[in-house]
């Protein structure tokens, strides 16, 4: 990812050089330029900002230094590429996304990070005083094409956008493979998926009277996150209240949830095409099985798996998940849900629906899921999957996949 920084402080930026983002940058994972405004001010006291049209307190930074800066932001980058000894130059992206930290903006939340890290390109403009002339933000979607979003870290104001550009950078960058050595990390920390995290503990297992919960010594992984599901839950509840509403599962009422028959093939076809959409272009590749797959196909897999699906009041199907014995294990697959119902705990009773039916002399259940696909793997790390070590899978290979495995010690027959 490229990063542009526009201040009239550049060595506001210098702890960018620390910790994983510095390293980040070392290893060319993120390559950083930082510019002084003041170096487009033409007067001998390089002055960017005036007093405000219609009078009152403070000053506006003028628009002609803007504009030039950003006019220049793809020759002065390139110029600074080349001046690294040993640097390689890259055309850079046609466009920047263009971030102007400020209090009347859209909130930086962790969705909208994740976003934001999917860019090639991110130019920030820190601006100082009272804020930039709104003829700048008009100049830069109108006349140079760019995306333009004023993003605030939060209902407070800075005197500047250099401490909300430096957040935001790390929060984004944060989320660029690589550059948090252990993405799992990421994965369930604050936020990832609208709860608060869940309490950590480390040895030893007892310090100064108090005691690491027993269920996470226990290394039994499904107990480990349910435990973590319901600490999350009670910890936003008692510091983010608010955050509830946006996570808290809402059931889906008169659901049917029965075996598929032939029948249904055709609306699986549809439903399985609808819901792997996205994934196809997470993992820039359309031709992935759902997505490839024809009728036939779909009414082939009904005769090798054992496959549920659930309608709704009005008979649409808007779920399903099917499941079968493979070597020793219990594979789960197609797991979906309509577009409409998602987020609704839909798709976790399925999963526990599969489940539930495994053999009772199963000891692993094992699923496949998008390498990229990272929406996903949250939820099923939340249901007490972990990844397999690559050279140790238990299911045949599948390009763009990685593998989860849930370990139960032992499932009980169903009456």
């Amino acid at each position: 990812m490229r990063l542009d920084v526009v201040t009239i402080f550049p060595d506001y930026l210098r702890p960018l050089d620390l910790s994983l983002i510095g390293k980040a940058r070392r290893e060319g994972l993120v390559d950083l330029h930082v510019h002084d405004l003041r170096d487009f001010a033409h007067d001998r006291h390089r002055t960017v900002d005036d007093t405000p049209y219609g009078g009152g307190a403070g000053m506006v930074m003028t628009p002609q230094p803007w504009a030039e800066a950003m006019n220049s932001l793809g020759v002065s980058g390139q110029a600074a590429a080349a001046a690294r000894p040993g640097a390689a130059v890259e055309t850079p992206a046609a466009n920047p996304v263009l971030i102007v930290p400020g209090p009347a903006g859209r909130l930086l939340t962790q969705e909208f990070a994740r976003e934001l890290a999917a860019q090639p390109w991110l130019a920030f403009a820190c601006g100082r005083y009272e804020g930039i002339d709104e003829r700048v933000y008009e100049h830069a979607a109108d006349d140079l094409g760019l995306r333009v979003e004023i993003v605030s870290l939060g209902d407070y104001v800075l005197n500047g956008g250099e401490v909300a550009a430096l957040a935001m950078i790390e929060a984004v960058t944060r989320l660029i493979p690589g550059v948090v050595g252990n993405p799992a990390s990421i994965v369930e920390e604050s936020h990832s998926d609208g709860l608060l995290e869940h309490p950590l503990y480390t040895k030893p297992s007892s310090w100064r009277g108090r005691e690491v919960p027993r269920v996470l010594r226990s290394g039994d992984h499904a107990r480990i996150a349910d435990w973590r599901a319901q600490a999350a839950r009670e910890r936003t509840r008692a510091r983010r209240p608010e955050l509830l509403g946006q996570s808290a599962v809402e059931e889906v009422p008169d659901l049917e949830l029965r075996p598929a028959v032939p029948a249904d093939a055709p609306e699986l076809l549809v439903l399985q095409r609808c819901c792997w959409l996205d994934e196809g272009r997470i993992a820039d590749s359309w031709t992935i099985p759902p997505l490839v797959e024809d009728l036939d196909d779909v009414r082939r897999a009904l005769a090798r798996w054992s496959t549920w699906v659930v309608r709704d009041a009005a008979g649409r199907l808007v779920g399903s998940v099917r499941a079968r014995a493979h070597e020793g294990l219990w594979e789960v697959g197609r797991l979906m849900v309509a577009p409409d119902l998602r987020r609704r705990g839909l798709g976790r009773r399925l999963l526990a629906h599969a489940e539930a039916l495994a053999p009772v002399s199963v000891t692993s259940i094992a699923l496949i899921t998008g390498a990229a696909s990272t929406a996903n793997q949250r939820r099923y790390r939340r249901a007490g999957y972990r990844p397999s070590p690559s050279e140790r899978t238990l299911l045949p290979s599948v390009e763009g996949t990685v593998e989860f495995v849930k370990r139960v010690a032992a499932l009980p027959e169903l009456s």
